[in-house]
This record gives structure tokens, sequence and C-alpha cells, in this order.
């Protein structure tokens, strides 16, 4: 599916600094059977927001790196122990969870190391937004043709 690219003249109908405002009145623009595909919620003044969580050491990097690796482990024991015929499946995960948190250890301590101190500290972004992007405000835009029809809503 391809998104179509719409560049026209618009002009500003309403600012809010609460996104959920600037929705509240296209949604109610949408009620009353205004054609809304020709407005636009347009967040101006966007930075982004990055929680810093702690120091990063090479220490940290290379226990970081070996979780990783010891989960890859992991997955590549589990595979091949699909087969593998009796109980040395259980060796094989062991092994394989062994190598993978090695080999993620010396990586996350030479991908640390390479950067030579140019971000020293570690950070989470996470589904509950810790990375967010947030606008000084928003603007509601219309299209030029729909403006006058659509000035009627934010008075």
């Amino acid at each position: 599916m391809e998104i179509e690219q719409r560049v026209t003249e618009s002009s500003l109908l309403a600012s809010f600094s609460d996104y959920a405002d600037a929705q509240r009145l296209v949604d109610r623009m949408s009620d009353d059977g205004f054609p809304v595909e020709s407005v636009r919620i347009v967040g101006e003044g966007v930075r982004t927001v990055e929680q810093v969580t702690g120091r990063m050491t090479r220490g940290r990097a290379a226990a970081s790196g070996a979780a990783g690796g010891a989960w890859f482990g992991v997955l590549i024991g589990l595979l091949f122990g699909l087969f593998t015929a009796g109980a040395g499946w259980l060796y094989l995960l062991l092994i394989s969870l062994l190598i993978g948190a090695f080999w993620g250890a010396v990586f996350g301590f030479v991908a640390h190391w390479s950067t030579r101190g140019h971000r020293d500290f570690s950070s989470v972004m996470t589904l509950q937004a810790v990375m967010t992007l947030q606008a000084q405000r928003y603007e509601v835009h219309v299209d030029q043709a729909q403006a006058a029809q659509a000035a009627r809503y934010v008075l």
C-alpha cells in the first residue's frame, strides 16, 4: 500500500499546547461531516527525549553483551537441539549459552571501547515511550479551499 503524498497550500486553523485538544477539534469536525481529508495536525518544535539510565563502563558493556549473547546462544542451542537425540540437547544448550555469552561479552566490550568515550552512558527506549517525540504546540491546518468552512469550528 502506497501513501499518497499531498503538498497543498494550507491555512492555520488553530494552535494547541496539547495534542489531545487538537485531536478533539478534528474529531468534532469529523462528527459534523467536515471533509477531514483536508485537515492535518502538525507538531511544531518537535524534540526527542531520551531517558539516561546510568554510566556505561567497559564492564557494563561486556555484561550487557554477554546477556544478549547468552540469549542468542540459547536460541542457536534450541535450534540445533531439535536435531539432537537423547539428553545431549541439554548439554548442547548449555554449551551454546556459554559460547554466546562469551562472544557477546567480547563484542560488547570491543563495541564500547571503539567509541573512545563518545557515548559513556546507557539509556532506554521502551514501549512506554521513554524515547518520545514531543512538540511545543500542535497546529491544526486545513487546505485553503476549506479554510472558510473550517473557521466556524474554532469560534
